[in-house]
């Protein structure tokens, strides 16, 4: 036990990315299963389609404001948050947010590569998500992961644009361009896994990540629980050629957390009350 811990370990810090197979048990699996169909019956404000207007949309929702009740079984009483920290080393853990994904029906394209953190205005190294499946899912069909790439730098990130796969976040010549990586697989160090019900993918924001195409008749439900610990710090984001309403600063955050320590300097401790405490 205490060699699989140091492994994880391990492998977080050296790769942004490990594998943790049967994390949650039956009955926690069945906690998650309910959390998610609680997400699905109640979308929140943040609930649409992902690559909306293109075939292989999807649904998602995120960051909904009634969740964590529904949410706790299997992510504190589970014992995952205990776990999550003790792979980052951190004694404290807060939720970011929960997200939740359904791709069922047709054939989904797949999510394209980028870095979570490119989008959130935080830094550290007590980050992470916890990428958990619902369904059985192969390993050619998996999340798939650039190892080490957590380590920097950060992109251009994709805008998930539905008519224009190369669209980018920012203007051009803020941060580098995201690199061609499903163009030219062979250059990198692409990892992923099979997954069953109740392993865990753990991957810190900034590694390189896409993939997870569906094929018609598919099912795919997965939860993410994006979450932080003690050395996480605000760290502004650009604004500069991106629309309005994706702006992260904001003169009136309306209530967003996020868009609040947008606007703080850089290396301020990145707490907000909205951001429930785990651990």
């Amino acid at each position: 036990m205490r060699d699989d811990r140091q492994n994880r370990q391990a492998a977080f810090a050296a790769d942004g990315v490990v594998h943790i197979p049967a994390a949650l048990s039956p009955a926690h699996v069945a906690a998650a299963e309910r959390a998610f169909e609680w997400s699905i019956a109640n979308p929140g404000p943040h609930a649409g389609a992902v690559l909306a207007g293109a075939a292989g949309a999807f649904f998602q929702d995120h960051a909904n404001p009634a969740a964590l009740p529904h949410y706790r079984d299997f992510a504190v009483d589970g014992g995952l948050a205990a776990l999550i920290a003790d792979v980052l080393g951190t004694q404290s853990l807060w939720l970011l947010y929960e997200q939740v994904w359904r791709k069922a029906g047709g054939a989904t394209r797949r999510t394209p590569w980028h870095q979570d953190l490119a989008y959130v205005p935080m830094a550290g190294d007590h980050m992470a998500t916890a990428w958990i499946c619902l369904d059985p899912v192969a390993a050619d069909m998996s999340l798939e992961f650039v190892p080490g790439s957590h380590r920097g730098p950060l992109y251009n990130p994709t805008a998930f644009s539905a008519v224009d796969e190369a669209a980018a976040m920012f203007a051009d010549g803020i941060w580098p361009p995201l690199p061609p990586i499903e163009a030219e697989r062979s250059r990198f160090p692409i990892v992923r896994w099979a997954v069953a019900p109740g392993d865990v993918i753990l991957f810190h924001p900034a590694v390189l990540h896409g993939g997870a195409p569906t094929l018609a008749g598919q099912q795919r439900r997965t939860i993410s629980l994006r979450v932080f610990g003690d050395d996480v710090t605000c760290s502004p984001r650009p604004d500069q050629g991106i629309a309005e309403i994706d702006r992260l600063a904001a003169d009136d955050p309306d209530g967003d957390p996020i868009r609040f320590l947008a606007g703080k300097p850089e290396g301020t401790p990145f707490r907000h009350p909205a951001f429930a405490k785990l651990l």
